[in-house]
């Protein structure tokens, strides 16, 4: 009888184990980034769904340092503004685990991911995890509505196109005053070439080459010999 027994709890032992080791871990999608401003509430959840047993559940950061590493560390729950819950399961059989920062912190930005830990798995599991980023709003100087932002914009277009269209009438100025000058030089140009010339003696030339053309070289010739014969009578 005892031995039977024994027999007995070694059976049930080993199947135990063998349920144990059938355990099937399933992730559910995280959200991949958390946008807090500085001194707000934060809230970080992980999800995932087993078979059999309950998956005992911790919050690890992982915060990257100078050099570019990063290795995870346990969220401290020891602090006043973190709290964990003990986890929620929903309908569909998923556990949600909620992780909450209170008057969040810069250096809480993060990595947050859950590391899941059970006697029947062969490797411990971290969740896909949320990356958390803290920012510090950004402070006014000016305190101005969009209204009077759109009148400044639409002043500045308008300074913009007077600017545009002064420059172009300027150098159209500019260009016209330009040719003028270079019409007027070639101007005194072409009556600096008739100033040292006396229009009386062109014309007397003129007069002189016509007559000799239409004369023509025998009318020079005869007056040649008359020139001649007027020297001849002159001399002694």
């Amino acid at each position: 009888m005892v031995a039977v027994t024994f027999l007995f709890l070694c059976f049930w032992a080993v199947g135990v184990h063998v349920d144990l080791s059938r355990i099937q871990l399933t992730l559910e999608p995280d959200r991949p980034s958390l946008r807090v401003q500085l001194s707000h509430t934060a809230h970080l959840r992980c999800c995932f769904s087993a078979t059999r047993g309950a998956v005992e559940t911790t919050w690890f950061i992982s915060i990257q340092t100078v050099n570019g590493t990063s290795a995870p560390q346990g969220v401290d729950q020891r602090d006043n503004h973190v709290t964990v819950d003990g986890g929620n399961l929903t309908a569909a059989g998923v556990m949600c685990h909620t992780l909450i920062l209170r008057e969040a912190r810069l250096n809480d930005s993060g990595l947050y991911q859950c590391f899941l830990n059970h006697s029947a798995l062969q490797h411990s599991v971290y969740t896909h995890g949320t990356f958390l980023q803290v920012y510090r709003p950004m402070v006014k100087i000016l305190d101005i509505s969009e209204s009077t932002k759109n009148s400044i914009l639409t002043a500045e277009a308008m300074l913009l196109m007077v600017a545009v269209l002064l420059h172009g009438t300027m150098m159209l100025c500019k260009t016209k005053k330009l040719n003028q000058l270079k019409k007027k030089r070639v101007k005194e140009e072409e009556e600096n070439i008739y100033e040292g010339l006396n229009l009386e003696e062109c014309c007397s030339t003129y007069d002189q080459i016509q007559r000799s053309l239409v004369q023509g070289p025998y009318q020079d010739v005869g007056n040649m010999i008359m020139e001649e014969e007027e020297i001849q009578l002159e001399k002694p």
